[in-house]
């Protein structure tokens, strides 16, 4: 696996959890976890971050393909 497959497989899945926690806000969707509830704001935070990785991610894309395991 190259670094170049790497990256584009971690801003896919980056850009899924951001997709989905957008859908979560604009749905109105709860999360329960342990039997406390996830505010929305902590959905937001999350939005924030993913984008962020993601941008990262794809920006990694562009460098020249190198072996991760020489």
């Amino acid at each position: 696996m190259t670094i170049r497959t790497y990256c584009t497989l971690a801003a896919a899945i980056f850009a899924l959890i951001a997709l989905l926690q957008s859908i979560r806000i604009v749905m109105d969707w709860s999360v329960t976890l342990n039997g406390v509830d996830v505010p929305f704001w902590v959905s937001w935070i999350v939005v924030t971050f993913q984008k962020a990785d993601l941008s990262l991610a794809v920006e990694s894309t562009k460098d020249t393909p190198s072996p991760i395991f020489p």
